[in-house]
């Protein structure tokens, strides 16, 4: 496990090598296992930039995310393919960018549960989905099928709106049986994505999501749910909240997604709004930043010695110091926020949107599984006198989300192609962060 942020010694915790107080008594010192399990649906992202008539020829709802048959899929690849107007092709998916995302910040094992084309052939989706994922990423337990794999068109027109266009192909065919129960045993989350109960009747995928939410309850696992597009929030607000306030502990949106969910435009009033379905909402704002929103225990709360901030909420991120808890282990939960602008004021020039959320949650769960590592392995950690959910800070993850999500806004990937800079200014924590 590579903890996150940039740390002030020469050693970064763990040491390889053994404590010399349990090497004095005796003692192995105790093995600690962790990793992020996701659920998602196997697509490659093919991003175009494209005429505005041709969503019209296509049938396209221009901004939307629209569902396309499998001819008119190979109609559209062949257009875009034969005027090249395609900038790239690689691996997709919300989760499957997340945890790709994971395992390259943490040096760190995920495992991720969907579907693969039993036979795969060299520039075949199925090839060019496996080419681009870590070899962190645990693919053993994928199911396969004898099909394809989706392909997700972001077709871009000159007035950079995104619309997207997903052929399925059998990415929605997983089935419950194929979910083990195994890989929830030391799991340190459970990441979904909203499009994975948006299927065709009959496919099973929505099913299989709700057989891993089951056996993560089971564990005390927490559930994280990212909302995916506004449409598809937008669709079905009253489901969607009652699915979060039943299944979810963390919730990651911008602040379209937030809107549809909870029916404000503010993205600060959002989260607090959020806050009443789930423990922790990330959420997204573009040039103006992100916003992480939790709840700790009254008794642990810390205040920020940042300048107090306006908004909608008065001096909302006067307790950013704190460390978020889920909100039914508080004796006395409290409310806290915090905000950032984006990382340098942002990339001079952005190649592309596209997976920069993505990225920013992949941060957030580092931050996750660092403090499951640490609490396993050194339990008397005066980091460890509430379960919180997080190694840092809601400042200190804020500063490391916004950092991942610039690397993915200067590149034209989804995914990270490398890791952050070992050492460099801006990563510094406050004072609690070396407790």
């Amino acid at each position: 496990m590579r903890f996150p942020g940039r740390r002030k010694h020469k050693h970064y915790f763990p040491v390889h090598a053994r404590d010399p107080l349990f090497h004095h008594a005796g003692i192995e010192p105790p093995k600690a296992k962790t990793h992020v399990v996701g659920i998602d649906q196997t697509l490659v992202d093919i991003d175009a930039r494209v005429p505005a008539e041709l969503l019209a020829r296509y049938d396209l709802p221009k901004g939307s995310s629209t569902i396309i048959p499998s001819d008119r899929a190979a109609r559209l690849y062949d257009e875009l393919l034969s005027q090249k107007l395609i900038s790239y092709e690689f691996a997709g998916g919300t989760v499957g960018n997340t945890l790709h995302n994971y395992s390259l910040l943490a040096d760190d094992a995920s495992i991720l549960l969907g579907v693969m084309s039993e036979n795969i052939r060299l520039g075949t989706s199925g090839y060019r989905y496996l080419s681009n994922t870590s070899s962190r990423v645990n693919l053993d337990h994928l199911q396969p099928v004898d099909g394809p794999i989706g392909r997700c068109f972001a077709l871009v027109t000159p007035d950079g709106e995104r619309s997207f266009a997903i052929s399925a192909g059998l990415m929605n065919q997983l089935r419950p049986e194929s979910i083990p129960p195994s890989v929830f045993d030391d799991a340190s989350c459970l990441v979904l994505s909203a499009y994975l109960m948006r299927c065709q009747p009959g496919e099973p995928m929505p099913e299989a999501t709700m057989r891993a939410v089951e056996l993560a309850r089971e564990r005390s696992v927490p559930v994280v749910l990212t909302l995916g597009t506004r449409f598809v929030i937008a669709e079905r607000p009253e489901f969607w909240r009652e699915f979060i306030r039943a299944n979810v502990d963390v919730v990651a949106m911008n602040e379209e997604e937030g809107e549809a969910l909870t029916g404000v435009a503010d993205p600060l009033s959002a989260c607090d709004r959020a806050l009443d379905l789930a423990s922790l909402v990330l959420c997204t704002v573009g040039p103006t930043g992100l916003y992480l929103s939790g709840y700790t225990d009254d008794d642990v709360k810390r205040e920020t010695r940042y300048p107090l901030l306006p908004g909608a909420i008065p001096e909302f991120n006067r307790y950013e110091f704190s460390r978020p808890m889920l909100q039914g282990k508080c004796a006395k939960p409290v409310r806290v926020h915090a905000h950032i602008a984006p990382y340098h004021g942002g990339p001079a020039h952005i190649t592309s949107t596209n997976g920069a959320g993505d990225a920013a949650l992949a941060a957030l769960l580092h931050d996750r599984a660092a403090n499951r590592y640490h609490r396993a392995t050194v339990p008397s950690s005066a980091k460890h006198v509430r379960d919180f959910l997080t190694y840092s800070s809601l400042s200190q993850v804020c500063r490391y989300a916004n950092r991942v999500s610039y690397e993915v806004l200067v590149q034209a990937s989804p995914r990270l192609t490398r890791g952050l800079p070992e050492r460099e200014e801006g990563l510094d924590d406050e004072k609690y962060w070396a407790m």
